[in-house]
């Protein structure tokens, strides 16, 4: 927590002159909550990553420039001239800034962060980062899974969560979602599902979405897509947060110990903040209003203060020739095994706590990829993760210009390198020796092999079979998994899986796809087929399917517990009659309780010494966790926020100056999550009590 907590949005660390500056300084050194890459080189040696030098403008080539401000021309009025390479560099340059985005995962955000061991996989996995106390820097990337770089971030939509750890031992990348199933049991069907969800390709419309013929077409007739589509209609799919948003490494992964000994293992994320999800609405509204919700929520509450933190757990099954456990076949992507059956054991924590200092050369530019393993971390022979083993790969070469993507600051091992590969575009290791092969005389010998108990492990797996295009008929299960998911939900979050489905195959516009859909929700349950099917205007025909027989899984819902209240936010209204003394006790209580305040007021500035962070005008129920009416400005905006919150369950609280702000928005103060206070200080204390069930979700039955 910074020693004088502010608001978070702060430009620079030095306020900016009001008129254009007119001599040089050197740039402003980076913010509190900013980190760049690790000064590491390319062969991880002493640093020298090129940067910008001195405080005069220069070409790409150091040369000085009096002007950028014209072209030379062949008089002032004249054609401009094939010689003036400072014009042709400039625009090359920028022509060429965009490399190409991903084909998924487009629209990211990140963060720097370090991992800490606590030694309860070291009997598992001789992995050195899973040692007790080891500290493993890491930079995480999350992201959406459809959209292009411009799109919204609270699409429903899967998200990525894929972390870089920088160890010892090399780099190991977790490259997950934050659904624990996918679409496909295959990698070669993925060209299909990502074709079938992208925009029309006649319209190139709609963008970031799922509500179209082209994705439902697939999924209701690729039946194992069921149960990660359950998944993402339920909240799962618009997470409040990427703080709030649970991690998954999908498949599963072999650990191995020091005496080779292997076991299976699922990766988990947990955040310490609990799972929490948008309503509908506010996922709608954000889209059109704050596009950046989740990457501005990531990097305010960063630079807040309010590190956001995961305990990364494992499943373990033990490594049978079968590689099932309990009726679950551990190969097969499109299942989860409950954690009631197998618990999460909690191996080590992540905690984030540095923005990148540039986007583009950090979270644009990083490369993940599930084959960067370390020793103790081996993959299985799930075909899904098989297929990824090649793809990311292919995928860097045309992002990043060729071969060498490794080099670039973000993606370099903090670990020695000595691999022999040489040359290709964008090769900035000036690389010594005259021997780039083994064995070698002319280098002394050099590289040297490593000992093995110091070198990747390869988990000697006996393998017999038949060349064939298959899969075992254990995958044929394509509704056990979605029906123990949906079975495992509460009553309020079963409603939302239905107005899900109906808004997403209300956007569909052949009658077959809507009927073929239903037919595979009646697998699921009669009951949401048939709720669907009435908002659709349709009705289900023939006899009910029989139904798997499934033992629901409480640890699915997301309702039920409390959680910290780390890095919430609460807005506080207040206006110029507002006592400021009491207002600037109750931000520092909120800030001394971990929560991150943010006054809202009629204008701009501030109310005495306290910042304003948010006007009226600017100000949605979207970004806040919670309302403190301390105030009743006469703005046709504030009872669009107040009414938006107290119908998206937010806790409100409200001092005697405040009330008429609610009276005048139609607000019963008799409803559930609505109380008076005393005082501002009184009204925060009764909202952080509220806070730890992220919704006032009493209130929802009063809505109907």
């Amino acid at each position: 927590m910074p020693e004088t907590p502010q608001p978070p949005g702060v430009p620079g660390t030095e306020p900016a002159p009001l008129d254009e500056p007119t001599t040089p300084r050197e740039p402003l050194p980076p913010k509190a909550d900013q980190r760049g890459p690790a000064p590491v080189s390319p062969t991880g040696g002493e640093p020298g990553v090129r940067n910008q030098q001195g405080a005069t403008l220069t070409t790409a080539q150091g040369g000085k420039l009096r002007d950028t401000d014209h072209s030379l021309k062949a008089g002032p009025r004249g054609p401009v001239l094939l010689q003036d390479h400072h014009l042709r560099e400039k625009i090359t340059h920028f022509d060429h800034e965009r490399i190409p985005e991903r084909a998924v995962h487009a629209r990211g955000a990140a963060a720097h962060g370090v991992f800490v061991g606590n030694g309860a996989a070291t009997e598992i996995s001789c992995a050195g980062l899973f040692a007790q106390g080891v500290e493993t820097p890491v930079f995480v990337r999350f992201s959406t899974v459809l959209g292009s770089r411009g799109s919204a971030d609270t699409v429903r939509d899967t998200r990525g969560f894929a972390v870089k750890f920088y160890t010892a031992d090399g780099v190991w990348d977790l490259v997950g979602n934050n659904i624990p199933v996918f679409f496909i049991q295959d990698a070669i069907k993925f060209p299909d599902v990502v074709h079938a969800a992208k925009p029309h390709p006649d319209r190139e419309i709609p963008q970031a979405q799922s509500a179209h013929d082209t994705f439902w077409d697939f999924a209701s007739l690729h039946t194992e897509a069921t149960a990660h589509t359950l998944w993402n209609m339920s909240d799962r799919g618009i997470p409040r947060s990427y703080r709030t948003m649970e991690g998954f490494g999908v498949h599963t992964f072999r650990l191995i110990d020091a005496d080779g000994r292997s076991s299976l293992v699922k990766f988990h994320w947990k955040p310490r903040l609990g799972v929490h999800s948008l309503v509908w609405e506010e996922a709608q509204i954000a889209a059109g209003v704050d596009p950046d919700l989740h990457r501005r929520d990531l990097a305010d509450a960063i630079e807040a203060g309010a590190f956001p933190e995961w305990d990364l757990g494992v499943q373990v099954f033990p490594d049978t020739e079968e590689q099932t456990f309990e009726g679950f076949d551990l190969l097969d992507p499109t299942k989860f095994v409950p954690e009631e059956l197998a618990p999460v054991r909690i191996i080590g924590t992540m905690t984030l706590n540095a923005n990148p200092r540039n986007y583009f050369a950090e979270t644009e530019q990083v490369a993940f990829h599930p084959g960067h393993l370390v020793r103790g971390i081996d993959v299985s022979n799930d075909p899904l993760l098989q297929g990824r083993l090649f793809s990311y790969l292919d995928t860097q070469l045309t992002r990043l210009g060729g071969p060498n993507f490794g080099q670039l600051p973000i993606n370099r091992p903090h670990a020695p390198v000595n691999d022999m590969l040489r040359d290709g575009m964008h090769q900035t290791a000036v690389h010594t020796g005259v021997a780039p092969y083994r064995p070698n005389s002319l280098d002394g010998g050099c590289p040297f092999t490593a000992n093995p108990a110091e070198a990747l492990i390869e988990f000697p797996e006996m393998v017999v079979g038949n060349k064939v295009r298959e899969a075992p008929a254990s995958f044929d299960d394509h509704f056990s998994g979605a029906r123990l998911f949906y079975t495992s939900l509460t009553e309020i979050e079963r409603a939302h899986v239905a107005e899900a489905y109906s808004f997403e195959l209300g956007k569909v516009y052949e009658k077959a796809i809507k009927q073929r859909t239903l037919a595979v929700l009646r697998h699921i349950d009669e009951e949401l087929a048939s709720i669907v099917a009435g908002n659709l205007g349709l009705t289900l025909d023939g006899p009910a399917p029989e139904l798997a027989e499934v033992t629901p899984s409480p640890a699915l819902s997301q309702l039920g517990a409390t959680w910290p209240v780390d890095g919430r936010l609460v807005g506080i209204v207040a206006d110029d009659d507002t006592d400021t003394g009491e207002l600037a006790d109750a931000v520092a209580a909120a800030f001394a309780a971990g929560v991150t305040p943010l006054v809202i007021g009629p204008h701009g500035g501030e109310f005495g010494p306290v910042p304003i962070s948010r006007t009226l005008d600017t100000a949605r129920s979207i970004e806040f966790d919670a309302l403190l009416i301390a105030a009743a400005p006469a703005h046709p905006k504030l009872g669009v926020l107040l009414q938006e919150a107290h119908r998206h369950l937010k806790g409100i609280a409200y001092t005697e100056r405040g009330a008429g702000a609610l009276a005048r928005a139609g607000i019963d103060t008799g409803s559930a999550g609505v109380d008076a206070a005393p005082g501002l200080t009184a009204g925060f204390e009764v909202l952080a009590a509220a806070l730890p069930e992220h919704r006032v979700w009493a209130r929802a039955a009063e809505l109907g």
